[in-house]
């Protein structure tokens, strides 16, 4: 399989699925074992798989040879090999497994499965998709903004990165820890700690001035980068750190003249009983 171009978290019933896509087939392939969770509710739902292929020699065999291994996120933040499919596949293993989220899960993966072929023609329906998902998850109009914009940001840093001999994932993940720990004093885990996050993105429950440091900091970087013409991984850790400091300095005047920390344990997750929380 060629090496995929693009990864994402897709959203069933308030629950993450991870999923990357191929380029070479133009499919989107989903983490096998979080659909498998969400059919049996397990709370192994590794350990559940294994013992359904023992049991069912034909879907082992199926599994085996259709469905490979790609590096997707854990809920630490690594990266690590998982068993994924494309929707064909994932029907085929539904099949097998009794749970009353069969078929609401296929209409799920025949309408998600598909969303990347769209929005490749129109990128346009990417954005709209991303604001009426956090909109629905009860984000403020500034917020969303926000939000936006930051993205926007990050992908012409990636950009640059791309042109300029960095790989991605990994090395990706090493520069962003930088530029994220100078900014703010905490790693990405760390942060995520801080907010009780697991899978979730944590750029998803960040408050308004997170992201707005967060962006500061990435623009910084990709700017010093530029000037720098930095190329590879170890060159482009200078401006991340450069980068990173920018923000930390601008927090860390923003901290003093008011009074009030910047990087904040609140999270957009509601929990029974309460209200759900909005950026400051």
């Amino acid at each position: 399989m060629k090496k995929p171009a693009s990864k994402k978290i897709a959203i069933f019933e308030g629950r993450n699925v991870r999923r990357i896509w191929d380029e070479k087939t133009e499919t989107w392939f989903f983490s096998v074992v979080d659909i498998v969770q969400i059919l049996t509710e397990s709370v192994n739902p590794t350990d559940y798989l294994k013992k359904l292929r023992k049991r069912d020699t034909a879907l082992a065999g199926y599994i085996g040879t259709n469905c490979p291994q790609i590096e997707m996120e854990t809920e630490s933040g690594k990266s690590r090999k998982t068993l994924a499919g494309n929707p064909e596949h994932l029907f085929r293993i539904i099949q097998s497994i009794p749970s009353k989220k069969a078929e609401p899960i296929k209409l799920w993966l025949a309408k998600v499965g598909y969303e990347r072929v769209q929005e490749m023609s129109d990128p346009e329906k990417a954005l709209n998709r991303s604001r009426e998902y956090w909109q629905k998850m009860g984000r403020d109009p500034k917020w969303i903004q926000q939000r936006m914009m930051g993205q926007e940001i990050r992908n012409k840093l990636t950009d640059y990165w791309k042109d300029n001999e960095v790989r991605e994932k990994e090395e990706y993940a090493i520069l962003t820890n930088i530029i994220h720990q100078e900014w703010s004093d905490l790693t990405v885990g760390e942060h995520k700690g801080l907010k009780s996050l697991k899978r979730e993105n944590l750029r998803d429950h960040m408050t308004d001035a997170e992201l707005v440091f967060t962006a500061l900091a990435e623009l910084s970087t990709r700017q010093i980068a530029e000037t720098m013409n930095t190329k590879g991984l170890e060159e482009n850790k200078i401006p991340a750190r450069k980068g990173g400091r920018v923000a930390k300095n601008a927090r860390l005047e923003l901290e003093q003249k008011t009074g009030k920390k910047v990087v904040s344990g609140r999270n957009f997750r509601q929990l029974p009983g309460q209200k759900k929380l909005k950026g400051n």
